[in-house]
Parts: structure tokens; C-alpha cells; sequence
């Protein structure tokens, strides 16, 4: 499709409140136009879709299905457009919005935290927070920092190392009084708790101790650490954690180690920010401060 065939932003909006109102005497209120102009405005946009949007019934406005099909696109199409608008009018500025995607739990028990501060510190900077689990394009995403566990090694981004993973399995103090622990496959014994981002993580713990269990991959599997926590604590089960994550519960007596083998993991959690973005104030700031908050 040529451009001069796609529809324009007015011709959008026009449609958009036409079918939020049902009427376009309404839509054309709102929008500071005369009815004429939006009942034009979307016979134009039908017919660059070959397809009509409206239908009357006894002199009502009604959507057809193409229309209820088009309204939706035509939303995100307005959202994405605000959007990107408001982003560019902040962008490289010092009062702005500094988007950071972290790990679930580790933006919970780790990032967090060490966020004490920074807002008095920086106030001009407002954080923007989001769990993401799964890869994604930082650009595409317009992410400005990004914390996640692997290689430390991101498309077009520099990485900065945090910290090394210890894994320890833990479980309710009422689990141990349940069972006898003369030996890791002792845990076998009970059901395994599973997190789907580390699905062989078990079979690790036993294979580094030489040992063997047709159960490593078997029990409950969750989505996230914390839900894995939360279901061990619950006595659930015996969840296999990064130690840093567990440490809270460890210390306040409410989880325990039983059987003290850690599996020390290949990757390690990184802090990736763009190249491109490094000399941006916001980023500069906030890469600092987390550099100062290293354990």
C-alpha cells in the first residue's frame, strides 16, 4: 500500500471516537469538528479499507464486525503514536523517565533494595520498573537499562557483572522433622520444586555430587523464584534457589538448608544499558549508583 493510500491520524481519531460514542455529533464534540467532518473523515477511512465500519439500525450507530476488528488497531495505533510523542518530548533531558526491565525476583529481593535514596538523590529522574523474564530487544522495547542472569553478553549493550550464583535448596523447618537427611538423595524423597527458567537445575545439584535421581525433574513448577519460595515456606515442597534470594527467609528461621551442598551456576547476573545511551544522564546516574551499591 502506497502512502498516500493510508490513513491519516485525524481520520483515526475521527473513527476512534465515533465508535466510543456511537455517534458522531458526540465524536465531533469532543474532537472540536463539525459533524460533517468526522462522518467524512470515516467514509474516507472506509474506503481506503474497502470495508464499512458503521451500520444504522432505527437511526442508531452500530459497529460492524470489520469495525469492532478495526477499533482495536486503530487504538493501539493512537496509544503507540502518544507514546512515542511523549517519549522523544523527555528524551536526553534531565527531569525524564529511565526505563529499567529486571528479573522478577531479583528486581524484588536484590534491586530493589538498593534503590533506597536514589530518588532524593536524582528528582528529577523517574524510575520505571517492569518484570521482564524472557529476551527482548531493549531498543524495540525502549529499554534503558536492563538487569538479567546469563553470559554478559547483550546485542549493542555493555554489560556490567553483579554477582556470581550460589544455588542452595531450602524448605520449611516442619519438612526436616518429617525426613531423615544422612544423604542428598534423602531430598528425592520429597517433591522437588520446579522453576520453568531453570528447568534443569535439579539434575545439576545431584550430578555435581556424583549422585542420580530419576525425580530430578519431576514436582511443581512455577514460573518465577519467588513463587518457588513461597510454595517451600508454604511446605510444599524443596525449592532450589540462588542463595541471595533465599537469604531473608534463611535468616529469620522461616526456610532451612537441608543438605548444605551449593551449585555454584556457569552464568552470573549482569546489568546491561546500550552503547549508545552510556553519556545520557539519566543512565550515567543510575549505572553509577548501582556500581556504589555492589556487595
Amino acid at each position: 500500500m502506497r502512502r498516500n493510500h493510508l490513513p491519516s491520524l485525524t481520520a483515526l481519531h475521527c473513527f476512534e471516537a465515533a465508535a466510543r460514542h456511537l455517534s458522531f455529533t458526540r465524536a465531533a464534540d469532543e474532537l472540536s469538528l463539525t459533524q460533517s467532518a468526522v462522518s467524512k473523515q470515516v467514509a474516507q477511512l472506509e474506503t481506503t479499507l474497502l470495508h464499512p465500519l458503521f451500520r444504522r439500525v432505527r437511526k442508531r450507530l452500530h459497529l460492524t464486525p470489520e469495525g469492532a476488528v478495526y477499533l482495536g488497531e486503530a487504538r493501539k495505533i493512537l496509544a503507540q503514536v502518544e507514546m512515542s510523542t511523549r517519549y522523544m518530548q523527555s528524551y536526553g533531558v534531565e527531569s525524564d523517565v529511565l526505563n529499567v526491565a529486571t528479573l522478577p525476583t531479583f528486581g524484588a529481593r536484590w534491586l530493589i533494595p538498593r534503590l533506597n535514596g536514589f530518588r532524593h538523590k536524582h528528582p528529577s529522574i523517574n524510575l520505571n520498573i517492569s518484570n521482564r523474564a524472557e529476551p527482548f530487544d531493549m531498543q524495540k522495547e525502549r529499554i534503558e537499562i536492563a538487569f538479567f542472569f546469563g553470559h554478559g553478553v547483550w546485542p549493542r549493550a555493555e554489560c556490567l557483572k553483579l554477582l556470581d550464583e550460589k544455588l542452595v535448596p531450602v524448605c520449611a523447618p516442619s519438612m526436616l522433622k518429617q525426613q531423615r537427611m544422612d544423604t542428598p538423595l534423602a531430598l528425592a524423597d520429597l517433591v522437588l520444586l520446579q522453576v520453568s527458567t531453570r528447568p534443569e537445575a535439579w539434575h545439576e545439584w545431584f550430578d555435581a555430587q556424583s549422585l542420580y535421581t530419576e525425580h530430578s525433574y519431576h514436582g511443581p513448577r512455577f514460573d518465577t523464584f519467588y513463587m518457588a519460595l513461597c510454595a517451600a515456606r508454604a511446605g510444599c515442597g524443596v525449592a532450589l534457589v540462588p542463595q541471595f534470594l533465599a537469604q531473608e527467609e534463611i535468616d529469620e528461621g522461616k526456610l532451612v538448608i537441608p543438605w548444605p551442598f551449593l551449585l555454584k551456576s556457569k552464568d552470573a547476573y549482569y546489568m546491561a544499558y546500550p552503547e549508545h545511551m552510556v553519556e545520557l544522564y539519566k543512565v550515567r546516574v543510575f549505572i553509577e549508583w548501582i556500581r556504589k551499591r555492589l556487595d
